[in-house]
């Protein structure tokens, strides 16, 4: 006659979780597979432009490291926040991205009364991609040939010159009126709408000055239809024999504007660090950092959490400015 054994429940339960998942070993983690399928990038402006043109300059050389497409989304509108909110609001599983700029993750936050995202808050900083300088340019027909016979001329003829602008709140709009206060000068700021609109009455001169934004200004710089008398950056742009505002006396003078890859709020940090790898390899490239100078940009990169210290001192120098200027967008 067998004795019969009385096992103790918990017991049994504790041998079972002591004993290994068959298989969990074996399972590859996120970080190891990723990316595995198509990646998509929003770019909150029109194909064609200025913002679109490096976001799919810098992807295509990702790629390359990523063994992975981007595909582009272009949703224009409300000065980038519908593409960004779209962004903001899409699923945060690696595959989804943005493409900021100074404009939508710093001046939009105080321009506009609702913008409809927090950027410091609603998004994972990736890396910062670009520096873009600014470039002071005039009409042919401007008797000045230096930015401080131009701010001599402005000073001695108020409201002569007209200063051409992107439009309310733009980069370009800001720069002006900042240098009107900035200088003392009296000069008629005159917003556009839009770059291009702006850049054909510089052209026939009924605009007569414009601090653009270089990808925009170069076109006209190297063909000589316009004159540049300096630039806006701390040192002096690479591919152009112009001085900077600092070097024409104004000590410390910087204003630059910028783009930056960001991802939704909660995104894999595997994803994030997997994404800033290709793109520190894509911005390293000689031939794609060439590609951006003779463009008006300059490759920078960086960590995400350099990044999101960047976007917080930005936010509030171009919060400062845009207070100033009294711009605003209900």
């Amino acid at each position: 006659m067998r004795k019969s054994v009385l096992i103790d429940r918990r017991h049994v339960l504790g041998m079972l979780g002591a004993l290994p998942v068959i298989g969990a070993s074996c399972r590859p983690s996120f970080a190891e597979h990723y990316p595995d399928r198509v990646l998509k990038l929003t770019v909150p402006f029109p194909a064609g432009g200025g913002a679109d043109t490096l976001a799919r300059m810098v992807t295509a050389k990702m790629e390359e490291n990523l063994g992975q497409r981007f595909v582009i989304e272009n949703r224009a509108g409300a000065g980038g926040n519908i593409g960004s909110v779209a962004a903001v609001r899409s699923d945060p599983d690696g595959y989804n991205l943005l493409y900021g700029t100074n404009g939508t993750l710093a001046i939009n936050q105080t321009l506009y009364a609702s913008p409809g995202f927090d950027p410091l808050h609603d998004l994972e900083p990736v890396t910062r991609l670009t520096e873009i300088a600014l470039v002071v340019i005039v009409n042919p027909s401007v008797p000045v040939n230096s930015f401080n016979e131009l701010i001599d001329y402005a000073k001695k003829n108020p409201g002569k010159l007209n200063a051409a602008t992107a439009g309310n709140g733009t980069t370009s709009h800001l720069a002006a009126e900042l240098f009107k206060r900035q200088f003392g000068i009296d000069w008629l700021v005159v917003n556009y709408r839009g770059g291009a609109q702006a850049m054909t009455d510089m052209l026939s001169g009924q605009a007569h000055v414009m601090i653009e934004v270089m990808p925009s200004a170069m076109p006209h710089l190297v063909s000589k239809t316009l004159k540049g008398l300096a630039v806006t950056t701390e040192a002096r742009w690479p591919s152009l024999d112009l001085p900077t505002v600092a070097q024409c006396g104004v000590d410390g003078f910087s204003l630059t504007a910028w783009d930056a890859l960001l991802m939704p709020k909660r995104s894999p940090p595997a994803a994030i660090a997997r994404i800033n790898e290709a793109a520190r390899f894509a911005l390293n490239a000689p031939q794609l950092q060439k590609l951006m100078l003779d463009r008006g940009s300059k490759a920078v990169g960086g960590s995400p959490e350099s990044l999101k210290t960047f976007m917080a001192a930005e936010a509030k120098r171009w919060g400062d400015i845009v207070r100033e200027a009294g711009a605003r967008i209900d």
